[in-house]
């Protein structure tokens, strides 16, 4: 053999192994998505690795096969390690393309629990001008362009204090259409983070979008983080972004006596706090005057019981501990009444709002048991609807950029809010004031990622 021929022949080795092992991480990113870890060691590369490989699995399946054709131009099939991850990844690309059918299948678990909740024949409920403009198709623009989330329809308004002097974590923002609306809607918005980290202009835009381009009013606000502040601090900050809400989003087409509040992970608990606190004088100081009663609420993937988070009896003990210390200041052993009334499971009560309940059942982050417990406790009590959907194959987060199931997400809370917007409708004799036709430019719905 001459020397270039065993140059070549090694250099045909050396890339043979190198896509074995690239074969490997990629089976590892598909495998994970799958059978997420709880372990506190690795939890949280577990999540991200999870969260981008479910909702983008089409992305992981085109850089795949990209990274096997270059790998094999480059001579890697020249010895067995290249067929071994030739196999590994062709498994991959099967693996992947199942996620995106399970991701599939999130339309109609949401829909079935919008029937169960609301009745089979809830969407002949829905007032007629709402109805003929809920999402229809599927939009392969969103599917391709995950990360885009300016609409030319929506005016989105910075920055705007709700507790004038307080400090630069009192601010929120506003989402409303262009062509200008008055007594829309409104849709309150509470960001997640672990109560440490997030901000307004970071979650639930594809919602918010969507909302705000079909007639809502949607505000997202800061709030104080810890370790800076301890709770229930967060909690009162929203109750301020309220009061703001019901005083001054008139001046911005909003009806304020039509209010639901959403939220994600640490929003998710914030905004069932506040559906389930309302006029609570504990959590409004110097404010307990103020109604703080809002109209639905639509928790997704939040912490409902802050006694069984607290224990030590999860996946991450560490974790438990410095979160008592930065975020609530003070242990569960030394106060467990605090832990119960920061809990809202244990704030349930028979007039909460209406609530849409939404949970990925493969969340490794917070337990989806959390959001079962949250819906059992609400449905012993509540006099209202409490739907709930636990979302198949999806991880925390999963509704943050556009993906068919965000897609789905967002139009079945469309149709809970309209639902719900309907009987307000019904009961006070109110409509919006907004021309649907000049929404999107011909009156059609617009095209949205999912069926649903």
């Amino acid at each position: 053999m001459s020397a270039q021929g065993a140059i070549g022949q090694n250099g045909g080795v050396t890339w043979s192994w190198a896509f074995l092992v690239v074969s490997l991480v990629g089976a590892w990113f598909t495998l994970n998505a799958f059978f997420p870890t709880r372990r506190w060691q690795l939890i949280s590369l577990s999540f991200f690795a999870g969260w981008l490989t479910n909702e983008l699995a089409w992305f992981h399946i085109l850089w795949q096969i990209v990274a096997t054709v270059v790998f094999v131009w480059l001579g890697a099939l020249d010895s067995w390690p290249g067929y071994v991850g030739l196999v590994i990844t062709t498994a991959s690309w099967v693996g992947l393309a199942w996620a995106q059918v399970v991701s599939l299948r999130g339309g109609a678990v949401l829909e079935a629990a919008l029937r169960e909740a609301l009745g089979d024949d809830y969407r002949d409920e829905i007032a007629p001008g709402l109805a003929e403009h809920l999402a229809q198709r599927t939009s392969r623009r969103e599917i391709l362009l995950p990360f885009k989330f300016r609409d030319r329809r929506v005016e989105r308004i910075r920055d705007i204090e709700y507790a004038p002097g307080a400090g630069k974590r009192h601010r929120l923002d506003v989402l409303r259409p262009r062509v200008g609306v008055e007594r829309a809607p409104v849709l309150f918005q509470i960001h997640g983070g672990a109560w440490v980290i997030g901000d307004k202009s970071q979650q639930a835009l594809p919602l918010m979008t969507h909302l705000a381009a079909n007639g809502w009013v949607c505000v997202a606000a800061n709030y104080q983080l810890s370790p800076r502040v301890k709770f229930p601090a967060h909690l009162v900050d929203c109750k301020l972004a309220l009061r703001w809400i019901k005083e001054h989003v008139a001046e911005y087409g909003g009806d304020p006596d039509f209010i639901v509040v959403t939220g994600g992970s640490a929003g998710g608990h914030l905004a069932a706090m506040v559906a389930l606190t309302a006029n609570d004088p504990e959590y409004q100081p110097g404010f307990q005057d103020v109604d703080t009663s809002v109209s639905g609420a639509v928790p997704i993937y939040g912490v409902y019981d802050m006694t069984e988070t607290f224990r030590y009896s999860g996946a991450n003990p560490r974790g438990s501990r410095w979160m008592e210390q930065r975020v609530l200041g003070r242990t569960f052993d030394d106060d467990p009444d605090f832990f119960r009334r920061s809990s809202p499971v244990y704030r349930a009560h028979a007039d909460a709002p209406p609530c849409f309940v939404i949970h990925g059942a493969k969340d490794n982050l917070v337990p989806v048991d959390q959001a079962r417990r949250l819906v059992a406790a609400l449905r012993a009590v509540s006099r209202n609807p409490v739907a709930y959907a636990e979302i198949p194959g999806a991880t925390h987060a999963f509704e943050i950029f556009h993906s068919a199931r965000t897609g789905d997400l967002v139009n079945a809370v469309d149709r809970f809010l309209a639902w719900l917007y309907s009987a307000y409708q019904a009961h006070t004799g109110r409509e919006p004031d907004v021309n649907l036709e000049a929404l999107d430019g011909s009156g059609a719905a617009p095209e949205r990622a999912g069926a649903g």
